[in-house]
């Protein structure tokens, strides 16, 4: 069965003792089939525990993460919160996340009071609609595995690809750039922060694809090697993360076994929702 409960475990924070910061806070990563934990969790959960500590009258702006070391899924990480700075219309928080007495992630995260101002956005790229297009699930009818049971049904969200998936094998042209429909398996709560998180959360799955694609590289090369190494996110409206959101992402670049994904989230009216900006390593186990 398809559910969003990944998600939801996985920003699901437990406030405890700081031993480097002002504020900490664990959170337990979610079970993928392979031995690190997906980049998202810690994006969205370091997201999550510098947004417990602001006031409420401020919003989640952007968020600038590295990754430094695998994050193990067996055992919790605990996020150290610094309180960097908090102005009239704006607070900065830096956060660590440790775990196994190391330091494995770092973001910092900035946060704005809401003004009333113009907004400008690029155009929403024109593709097919959601409904007509297949799950991941009905892309992936006839194959089995762990990794194919999780693709399906074990992320969280429904996506469905533009011009097709990439999981076992390249679909459609081997072109730089693609777009994704988005939409958690089920409703969440009405809480903005929420919905924010999702976004956060979802991000990562698919930001290097375009990468992936214009190579000629499915996930399921045999050998393929990929890690998140940084990664950027700004955000310029709220939206609903259980409606579709269509997430338009290009490669901006590849070399030295390293490749960056540009990707734009729009709701359906073509509105710009957030901005996202990863490099990450590629190890393909075969000659290009």
């Amino acid at each position: 069965m398809s559910t969003s409960a990944a998600f939801l475990r996985a920003i699901a924070l437990t406030e405890c003792a700081p031993e480097h910061a002002d504020r900490a806070f664990s959170a337990q990563p979610q079970p993928v089939p392979w031995p690190k934990a997906y980049g998202g969790d810690t994006v969205a959960q370091s997201a999550a525990a510098a947004i417990r500590t602001v006031d409420g009258d401020r919003l989640l702006h952007s968020v600038h993460s590295t990754f430094l070391r695998g994050v193990d899924i067996a055992e919790p990480v605990r996020y150290e919160v610094e309180l960097l700075r908090d102005g009239r219309g704006f607070s900065t928080r830096h956060v660590r996340g440790h775990q196994h007495g190391r330091l494995a992630f770092l973001a910092t995260a900035s946060f704005h009071v809401p003004e009333e101002f113009p907004a400008h956005g690029p155009e929403m790229p024109e593709v097919p609609d959601p409904e007509t297009l297949p799950s991941s699930a009905e892309a992936l009818a006839g194959y089995a595995g762990a990794d194919v049971d999780y693709w399906s049904h074990d992320r969280s969200f429904d996506m469905r690809h533009v011009p097709g998936p990439v999981y076992v094998r390249v679909e459609g042209e081997r072109v730089p750039h693609q777009a994704v429909w988005v939409r958690a398996f089920q409703a969440l709560d009405d809480d903005p922060v929420t919905h924010q998180l999702a976004i956060a959360y979802v991000c990562d799955y698919t930001i290097l694809e375009p990468v992936l694609r214009v190579l000629g590289l499915p996930w399921r090369d045999e050998g393929l090697v990929t890690a998140s190494l940084d990664h950027a996110m700004w955000f310029h409206a709220p939206a609903r993360a259980d409606e579709w959101l269509l997430y338009a992402h290009e490669s901006a670049g590849i070399s030295d076994g390293r490749g960056l994904g540009l990707g734009r989230f729009f709701d359906r009216t073509g509105r710009l929702i957030a901005t996202v900006a990863q490099e990450g390593m590629i190890r393909p186990g075969r000659a290009l």
